[in-house]
């Protein structure tokens, strides 16, 4: 069945030494070599048989060089969820799970759900995403390295882990400042992070992380974007019964970014918020959930002003 569209597209399986192509609508699949010669091989494959859309699943970076060599050969790249393809394959009753199955099975999600278009590849976002990645890899490492030096140990020991701290703080405030260097020299960032940052509350490691892993921003509807960060709720009803509405999917590092700046939003630095939150907790609500009330409501916020290219306004968003 053909997309509808009408565009042929092929579902790209990533690995690290290959990777596993379908064109299901016309009973094709061939394997290609994670290189230089694979690439073109692919390329060439696509054209001849005209098709015009590569859907691949995020493949823990796999997928870049594979993505960019399509882009800059004319051919529209989708980078899609994992998760939502494999429950896409078990709703199909497909539990078996290989490369040339995956492979076929991204292609029949990308045919069924077709909503969302190819990404245009930005290098400058490519690099903020490899930064702020790394950044958050030293963080949760620095972490790690802390909660060891609450417990009893040598003094050799505690002076080794001392002097990676210190290493990893001076590594830390470098990545910082490549990330902050990067969105100066880069405009559209620039406006981004201004708008970002313009909101009580939010600074410029929310702005970062937001910039890096949220795209979409300003260019979809508010529903989108609740989904695509993962604080829209989700029914969970059945017959009779009426279980509570819950969060699923969406983002996860950019969610735990975004929970910690709401945290301090709606606690401590933004009127607006903080009076919205404390209205939840008055109604009952649980603190946990009235925070992700105002982490929904402080994206959709957000998403209208990029839309809008208009900063906070502390008088539209004043406490009621």
């Amino acid at each position: 069945m053909m997309a509808q569209n009408d565009l042929v597209v092929a579902g790209i399986d990533v690995s690290k030494d290959k990777v596993d192509v379908c064109i299901r609508s016309l009973s094709l699949r061939r394997t290609f070599p994670a290189s230089a010669q694979g690439r073109r091989q692919l390329i060439a494959w696509l054209r001849k048989h005209k098709a015009g859309k590569a859907v691949m699943e995020a493949s823990g970076g796999y997928e870049r060089d594979w993505a960019k060599a399509l882009r800059e050969a004319g051919i529209e790249v989708r980078i899609v969820d994992p998760k939502r393809v494999r429950s896409f394959a078990r709703s199909a009753g497909r539990l078996a799970k290989n490369d040339a199955i995956d492979a076929e099975m991204i292609a029949w999600f990308a045919e069924t759900f077709d909503e969302a278009k190819g990404q245009v590849y930005d290098a400058a976002r490519e690099k903020l995403v490899q930064i702020v990645h790394a950044r958050q890899g030293l963080l949760d490492l620095q972490t790690s390295l802390q909660n060891r030096g609450e417990h009893a140990a040598p003094e050799v020991v505690q002076k080794m882990q001392g002097r990676l701290l210190r290493q990893l703080a001076r590594e830390i405030a470098g990545l910082e400042a490549a990330i902050a260097a990067l969105i100066k020299a880069t405009a559209h960032f620039a406006e981004l992070a201004a708008i970002i940052e313009s909101v009580p509350g939010l600074a410029e490691t929310t702005a970062a992380g937001l910039i890096a892993a949220m795209p979409e921003l300003g260019q979809v509807s508010n529903k989108a974007i609740s989904a695509l960060l993962g604080v829209a709720p989700y029914d969970d009803d059945s017959g009779k019964r009426r279980g509570e509405r819950q969060i699923k999917g969406g983002r996860r590092r950019v969610r735990n970014l975004f929970y910690m700046a709401c945290l301090g939003a709606a606690t401590r630095h933004n009127p607006m918020l903080k009076a919205f939150y404390q209205r939840l907790l008055a109604k009952g609500k649980e603190k946990k959930v009235a925070l992700v009330a105002c982490m929904r409501k402080l994206i959709v916020i957000l998403n209208t002003l990029i839309a809008r290219g208009e900063k906070w306004d502390a008088s539209r968003y004043a406490v009621s």
